[in-house]
C-alpha cells in the first residue's frame, strides 16, 4: 500500500497539471449536472415491515383518492378575547377561506369546521382541515402562498389565524453559523502551519470534495428520490473530514522537508505514509456510514451512502490533488518549523528553540510517567458526563418542538388549547374486514373496545370505503403526542386488536404520524445492537490489519463506547434536561430524535477511529524503527499531536456551525458530533489511549504467529519506502 501511494504522490506532484484538470472537469460535470437536474419530488419516508407502514400501504390500496401521503395543514381560527367563533361575522370569515383554500390545483379536501365538528367546546377555537394531493416537499410554491394569503384575509377580519401540518414543509436553513465554521477552520489552519498557502490548501480541496459530492446527489435527488437532509449531511462530513485528511499529508510532507527531502520525494512520502493512514481512516468511515443499510429505513440507508460517497471523494482528492497542489506551492509550502513571511518568515528560531520538546511531546512524557492517574481520571470524567444518557427518551420531532416564533408552533399551541393535548397527534386505525364474516359488525366493535382504554378522549365512528370492507377510525389522545402515556395507548390498541381479530376474523392497524414515530424508534432501538457488531466488528479487522495487533483496535472500540455515550449524555442534557438550551438555540425540549444513538455510532466510531489511526500509525511506526514500547507513544506525540489538535478543532468547528440551522435534526446532530468529537480526540485519544499504550507496554503490539502469516503486510507505517531512500531525493542545502 505505501509502496503504490508513494508512487502515486509523486505522479501527482509531476503530472499537477493533468491531475488538476481532471477534478475541475468532475467539479464542472457535475455542477452542470446539478444544474440541469429536474427539481426533485417527493422524498418518500417509508419504514418497510412496521404496522403503522403496513397500514398506510393498506390505505393507498383501499382508498385511492384518499392521498394517505399527501401533505396536510390546519388552519386554525382563534377569535377575539369575548367573542367566539360562531358569532355570524367570524362564521361568514371562515367559510369564506375554506372557499378559497378548496379552489386551489392541488387541494383534494378541505374540511370545514362547522359541518365536521371542528370547533372547541368553549367556542374560541375552530380549525379547517386542508389535504393536499401531493407531500410536503412536492408541493408546489403557488399552492403555499395561496394558504399563507387565505389566513392573512382572515386575520384582516380581526381572528388569530395560524397553520399547522407539513404542507408548510421547507428545506432547512443552516444560517451564518455555518460559515462561521469554515473560518474557524481557516483560522486553525493558518496557526497551525503559519502559512496562508500551506492553509488554504486542505480548505480548496474540501471544497471541491463537497461541491462534487453534493452536485451529485442534487444531479440524482429526484431519480433516487433524495431527501434534503441527505446533502446537509454530505456537506457536514464532507467539509470535516476533507480539511482533515488533506491536513494530515500536507503536514506530513512539511514534516519530510524538514528532514531534508526534495519536494517530488517529500509529497511522494507524505502520500506513501500518511496517506496509508488516510485510506484506513477513510474506510472506517464509510463503513460506518454504508453500515446505516442494516436498519433498513430507506431514508437512513440514502443518507449514509451518499455521505459515505462524499467521505470516498475526500479521500481521493487528498491522496491526488494535495500532491498537485503542493506540486504548483513549491517553496511557498515550507519545512516544519518554518513560516512564512506573513508570521515571522524565514528560518526556524534558535538552536535552544529547536531542541525544547513541543507541548505533544511534553503531554505525553507526562501520560507515560502518570498512565493510571490518567487513565482513572479520563474513564470517570467520561462516564459522569454519560450520566444523563440513562434517562434518555426518543422521538420524532413534531409541530410541538418548533421554535415558537413559528406559525407551526403557535398553531399546535392553539389546538392544545381548545381541543386537548392529544389533539395534535390523533391516532388513525385503519380496519380490515376482508377477513370478517360481517365487517361492519367488526368495525363497531373496533370503536367499542377502543372507548374502553384509557387516555382515550374521543373515537369518531367507523368511516368505510366504497366496497366497506376497510375502515379507518380516528383516535384522538389524552396526552400529546410525544409522551409515553400516547406511546402506551398505542401498544394497548394494538394489544386490543389482536383480540378482536382472533374473535371476528378483521384485521386491526394502528398508523398516523403518531405511530409511525413510534414504531420508527423501535425500530431503531432493535437494529442498534445489530448494527454496532457489524459496524464495530468490521472495523476491528480493519484495525488488526492496520496495526498488526491485537489489543490496540479493542482499545480503540472501548474507547470509542465512552466517547459516543458520553456524547449523548450531552445531546439528553442539552436538548432533553434543557441544560444551555438558551445558548444552542433549543426552544423547546423533548424527547431526542429516534435515530440520533444510532446515527452517532455509525457517524462518530468512524471519526474517531480517524484519529486512532492517525496517532497510533505514527507510535507504531516508531515502534517498528527500534524504538521502546513508552518511547514510541511520546514519538508518536511529538510529530502527530499538534495536527491531531488541529484537526479535532477544525472537524468541531464544521459540525458545531450546523447548531445554527432552523432544522432541529441537524441542529442536534451537529452538536451532538461536535461534542462527541471533543470527547473522543481529547479525551480519550489524546489521554487515554497513551495511558492504556504505556500500561500494556510491548504487548500492546503482540499478535499471534499464525495471525501476522495470514494477514496481508498493508504496510502503513511506509517500511517499504525504505528501498527509495537515495542521496539525489535530498533537498540541497541553501545558503
Amino acid at each position: 500500500m505505501a509502496t503504490f501511494l508513494y508512487k502515486l504522490g509523486r505522479f501527482a506532484f509531476r503530472r499537477r497539471h493533468v491531475v488538476a484538470l481532471i477534478w475541475v472537469a468532475l467539479l464542472t460535470l457535475a455542477g452542470v449536472g446539478a444544474a440541469s437536474a429536474p427539481a426533485a419530488g417527493t422524498t418518500s419516508f417509508s419504514i418497510p415491515g412496521t404496522e403503522a407502514q403496513k397500514a398506510f400501504d393498506l390505505l393507498e390500496q383501499r382508498f385511492p383518492g384518499m392521498s394517505a401521503d399527501g401533505a396536510t395543514a390546519r388552519v386554525v381560527f382563534k377569535a377575539p378575547a369575548g367573542e367566539k367563533m360562531t358569532d355570524a361575522a367570524h362564521r361568514a370569515t371562515v367559510e369564506k377561506t375554506v372557499g378559497e383554500l378548496a379552489d386551489g390545483s392541488e387541494v383534494a379536501s378541505v374540511t370545514d369546521p362547522y359541518q365536521g365538528r371542528a370547533v372547541s367546546k368553549d367556542g374560541t377555537v375552530a380549525y379547517a382541515s386542508v389535504k393536499y394531493e401531493v407531500s410536503g416537499m412536492e408541493l408546489e410554491e403557488s399552492s403555499r402562498e395561496a394558504l399563507t394569503e387565505a389566513a392573512k384575509e382572515a386575520q384582516g377580519a380581526g381572528l388569530t389565524v395560524e397553520i399547522g401540518g407539513d404542507a408548510l414543509q421547507t428545506t432547512p436553513e443552516t444560517g451564518a453559523t455555518e460559515i462561521i465554521g469554515i473560518a474557524v477552520a481557516a483560522v486553525v489552519l493558518v496557526i497551525t502551519f503559519g502559512s496562508l498557502i500551506a492553509a488554504g490548501m486542505p480548505l480548496l480541496t474540501a471544497l471541491i470534495g463537497v461541491g462534487i459530492g453534493v452536485s451529485a446527489i442534487t444531479a440524482l435527488a429526484n431519480p433516487l428520490d433524495l431527501g434534503s437532509t441527505t446533502s446537509t449531511l454530505a456537506t457536514m462530513i464532507g467539509l470535516a473530514v476533507g480539511i482533515d485528511y488533506a491536513l494530515f499529508i500536507v503536514s506530513r510532507y512539511r514534516a519530510e522537508l524538514a528532514e531534508g527531502r526534495a519536494r517530488e520525494e517529500a509529497a511522494g512520502r507524505a502520500v506513501g505514509t500518511a496517506g496509508s493512514a488516510v485510506v484506513f481512516a477513510g474506510l472506517t468511515v464509510v463503513i460506518a456510514l454504508v453500515g446505516l443499510s442494516v436498519v433498513n429505513i430507506p431514508m437512513l440507508t440514502k443518507m449514509g451512502v451518499a455521505a459515505a460517497g462524499t467521505v470516498a471523494i475526500a479521500v481521493l482528492i487528498a491522496l491526488t490533488m494535495i500532491p498537485a497542489l503542493l506540486g504548483y506551492a513549491g517553496r511557498t509550502v515550507r519545512p516544519a518549523g518554518e513560516k512564512g513571511r506573513l508570521f515571522g518568515g524565514g528560518r526556524a528560531g534558535s538552536a535552544e528553540k529547536a531542541a525544547k520538546p513541543n507541548l505533544g511531546t511534553r503531554w505525553a512524557s507526562f501520560v507515560v510517567r502518570r498512565p493510571v492517574a490518567v487513565l482513572l481520571l479520563g474513564v470517570i470524567g467520561l462516564g459522569a458526563a454519560a450520566v444523563p444518557a440513562s434517562s434518555l427518551e426518543l422521538g420524532l420531532p413534531d409541530d410541538g418542538s418548533q421554535p415558537t416564533s413559528t406559525t407551526q408552533r403557535r398553531a399546535y399551541d392553539l389546538l392544545s388549547e381548545g381541543f386537548g393535548p392529544g389533539f395534535n397527534g390523533p391516532l388513525m386505525i385503519v380496519v380490515d374486514g376482508q377477513g370478517s364474516d360481517d365487517p361492519q359488525a367488526a368495525f363497531t366493535e373496533v370503536g367499542d373496545e377502543i372507548k374502553g382504554l384509557k387516555d382515550v378522549v374521543t373515537v369518531t365512528p367507523a368511516a368505510p370505503n366504497k366496497a366497506g370492507d376497510t375502515a379507518t377510525i380516528t383516535v384522538v389522545p389524552d396526552s400529546k403526542p410525544s409522551s409515553v402515556t400516547t406511546e402506551d395507548l398505542v401498544h394497548a390498541i394494538r394489544d386490543k386488536g389482536t383480540e378482536i381479530t382472533s374473535d371476528t376474523g378483521a384485521e386491526v392497524l394502528v398508523t398516523g404520524s403518531t405511530a409511525m414515530n413510534i414504531d420508527v424508534s423501535q425500530k431503531l432501538n432493535d437494529a442498534l445492537v445489530p448494527y454496532l457488531v457489524l459496524v464495530v466488528g468490521l472495523a476491528f479487522l480493519l484495525l488488526i490489519v492496520v496495526f498488526r495487533s491485537i489489543l490496540v483496535p479493542l482499545k480503540a472500540a472501548l474507547g470509542f463506547l465512552l466517547s459516543v455515550m458520553a456524547a449523548l449524555g450531552a445531546v439528553v442534557a442539552v436538548f432533553q434536561w434543557g441544560w444551555l438550551s438558551g445558548l444552542m438555540g433549543v426552544e423547546e425540549t423533548g424527547p431526542v430524535m429516534s435515530m440520533m444513538p444510532i446515527f452517532m455510532v455509525g457517524v462518530v466510531f468512524g471519526l474517531a477511529m480517524d484519529y486512532e489511526v492517525f496517532l497510533v500509525t505514527r507510535m507504531r511506526e516508531a515502534y517498528v524503527h527500534g524504538e521502546s514500547p513508552g518511547q514510541a507513544v511520546v514519538t508518536g506525540f511529538k510529530h502527530g499531536a499538534r495536527v491531531v489538535t488541529a484537526a479535532a478543532v477544525i472537524m468541531m468547528a464544521v459540525f458545531a456551525g450546523f447548531i445554527g440551522s432552523s432544522e432541529s435534526m441537524v441542529k442536534m446532530i451537529g452538536f451532538g458530533l461536535a461534542i462527541a468529537v471533543f470527547f473522543d480526540a481529547f479525551v480519550v485519544r489524546m489521554a487515554i489511549v497513551p495511558a492504556v499504550l504505556a500500561l500494556l507496554g510491548k504487548k500492546a503490539w503482540w499478535l499471534p504467529r499464525w495471525l501476522d502469516r495470514a494477514l496481508p503486510d498493508v504496510d502503513v507505517e511506509g517500511e517499504g519506502l525504505r528501498a527509495y531512500d537515495q542521496d539525489g531525493d535530498r533537498e540541497p542545502a541553501r545558503a
